[in-house]
């Protein structure tokens, strides 16, 4: 497991080493990972010489990677380069999931099968507020379960309900921001093109629908709080 922990985050600088009961949030996230028998590396790729300092001092491997990276994705790709060992899969978990549940973890790794080259999660939506919000990302999903599209809207449309009712009508998906990925299918993403739904969404994974690759979604009944301001921070204290 890789986790991209970058230090000159704008909205929350450091946020990685600030602590939570008396442990680093990035030391928090690695240790969530341990738990699970099924990860055999947790290491950090980071941008920072004192994140890849307390990494190191709190017991876990860490790689320096460029401070140039637009998106974790790439952190994960640039650090998977760098190692001498193989792996055939790869899962990134943000440096600022600090109570990512193991048994979330565990099940991207089992929604691989010998045909599946990435793989993320979803929780249904139960909560119109939440599946109004654009700061949530919203999947709808196939009948196989592989994402045909990611929007920050509230999709699919429901032409023929009223907006209120719409979460007790049909089932709506949160992506969770996790994924998984087989090694060589992560270093063919960070090549691909920009194209133009990512650049409106500003979401990642909708460059690589465009380009033709298969997104696995594991329906989850596990939430991951991700910390993004200092205001998410005080919430979880």
């Amino acid at each position: 497991m890789i986790v991209p922990a970058r230090y000159a985050s704008t909205r929350f600088p450091g946020k990685p080493l600030v602590e939570i009961d008396g442990k680093s949030m990035v030391q928090r996230v690695c240790e969530q990972a341990q738990q699970t028998n099924l990860v055999d590396k947790v290491i950090v790729a980071t941008d920072s010489a004192l994140i890849s300092s307390h990494v190191r001092d709190v017991g876990f491997d860490a790689i320096m990677t460029s401070e140039n990276h637009s998106s974790g994705t790439e952190r994960c790709a640039e650090a998977l380069g760098s190692l001498t060992e193989e792996f055939d899969i790869v899962i990134n978990v943000q440096g600022d999931e600090p109570f990512i549940a193991p048994e979330l973890i565990e099940e991207v790794i089992k929604g691989f099968d010998e045909t599946t080259e990435i793989v993320t999660a979803v929780k249904k939506i139960t909560n119109i507020e939440i599946l109004l919000n654009p700061n949530v990302v919203k999947a709808v999903l196939s009948e196989s379960n592989h994402a045909l599209y990611f929007s920050r809207n509230a999709i699919p449309y429901n032409r023929d309900a009223v907006l209120k009712d719409w979460v007790n009508q049909r089932t709506y998906y949160k992506h969770i921001g996790i994924y998984g990925f087989r090694s060589k299918t992560l270093q063919r993403l960070v090549k691909l093109p920009v194209t133009s739904l990512e650049s409106i969404e500003k979401l990642e994974q909708l460059r690589w629908i465009g380009h033709g690759f298969r997104i696995k979604a594991i329906v989850t009944e596990h939430e991951s709080v991700g910390i993004d301001t200092p205001e998410d921070l005080m919430r979880v204290k």
